[in-house]
């Protein structure tokens, strides 16, 4: 069923997790992608198995020069481009001061967060709007659509999470202004902010963490799957009248302190 089968994306962070969950659902309802992730990273691997309908383009979400090529491999292999998936982030758990050890959280570090997690965001998007903007417009006017990922810390962040927090709640923030930059050429901007989620990093923790934090979802009472992300994904690039919103994923959960 090649519903996607006019879908040419590019997704960040696509070698693990929720990003390669998306990247697998497009490709196998006939979509195309440009798969990006770090040059460290299994995304040449993961690209490989999914066939000649995905191609890894090796990405530090940061550099311009990266992006632009992965944009460019776009063009070239798909020759065009009209949904952009942001996946690609990173965290970390510190204080904004511990007074145990009478020490700051350190500089650089918030720094780093909010480089990957919303700069890159930022970066990412505006690089490859020139190549979405040369589409021709549906019925609808329609060019483009671009999907970020927040999180439920950009509401109820939790203690130690300042600098992610604050790094998914830059990306919340700016998905209404974007939404209106892009509006008269028809390109579309959602976010989805995902709760507790089955990924490579939850999957590290010992089973009673897991199972503590999945019974503090209300229901249903597990962690998320990455897939059930990757079709909230589908369902934003193939609904036209999403735009503009920040949709939680999150089986109802409320982060506590």
């Amino acid at each position: 069923m090649a519903v996607l089968k006019n879908v040419v994306a590019l997704v960040t962070g696509g070698a693990s997790g929720l990003g390669h969950a998306t990247v697998e659902r497009i490709a196998r309802l006939g979509g195309r992608v440009v798969l990006c992730d770090l040059p460290t990273s299994a995304g040449e691997k993961a690209a490989g198995a999914l066939g000649d309908s995905v191609v890894f383009a090796p990405t530090d979400v940061t550099s311009e020069k990266d992006v632009t090529n992965a944009v460019q491999m776009a063009k070239d292999k798909f020759g065009s481009l009209n949904a952009v998936v942001n996946c690609a982030g990173i965290g970390i758990a510190f204080k904004t001061y511990n007074f145990n050890k009478k020490v700051p959280h350190k500089l650089e570090d918030f720094t780093r967060v909010l480089m990957v997690n919303t700069v890159g965001t930022f970066n990412v998007t505006r690089l490859s709007l020139g190549l979405m903007g040369e589409n021709a417009p549906d019925e609808d006017g329609q060019r483009g659509v671009v999907v970020n990922t927040a999180s439920v810390a950009a509401f109820e962040g939790q203690m130690g999470q300042v600098a992610y927090s604050a790094s998914k709640g830059a990306i919340v923030g700016m998905t209404l202004p974007m939404a209106r930059d892009l509006a008269s050429h028809g390109i579309r901007v959602c976010t989805v902010a995902p709760g507790l989620f089955d990924t490579p990093l939850l999957a590290s923790l010992p089973d009673k963490v897991r199972s503590f934090l999945a019974k503090n979802i209300p229901f249903p009472q597990r962690l998320g799957k990455p897939e059930e992300f990757a079709h909230l994904v589908q369902a934003v690039i193939e609904n036209p009248l999403l735009n503009g919103e920040v949709i939680r994923l999150d089986g109802a959960l409320r982060m506590m302190p």
